[in-house]
């Protein structure tokens, strides 16, 4: 299926609308992106109503980077785990198997 081209669509954050391009399956996803943004500079100004609109912005992506490293972080010691599961459970199958042609 050939890629849609991008459209603009408007998005509004703390109460400032941006024009983005977006293709049409990603609109929702930015849309979503775009709520979840307003909501963190709004937390963010509520608790510091007097940090300037670069300040507010730049905490703001510092505390979602922030959650994104260890989001990312958590996923790959999970991943690891089940790997090392994995190949627990292969080796014993393995064995299991083994055991059992031998005794034909």
């Amino acid at each position: 299926m050939p890629q849609q081209s991008a459209e603009p669509i408007s998005v509004r954050i703390l109460d400032r609308e941006f024009r983005v391009n977006c293709t049409p399956e990603e609109r929702d996803s930015l849309m979503d992106a775009a709520r979840f943004l307003d909501l963190r500079l709004r937390d963010a100004r509520d608790r510091g109503p007097n940090l300037s609109l670069d300040k507010l912005a730049i905490m703001t992506a510092l505390n979602i980077s922030d959650s994104l490293l260890k989001a990312e972080q958590e996923l790959s010691l999970r991943s690891e785990q089940v790997d090392e599961r994995l190949n627990h459970l292969t080796d014993r199958l393995s064995r299991h198997l083994d055991a059992r042609g031998a005794e034909r």
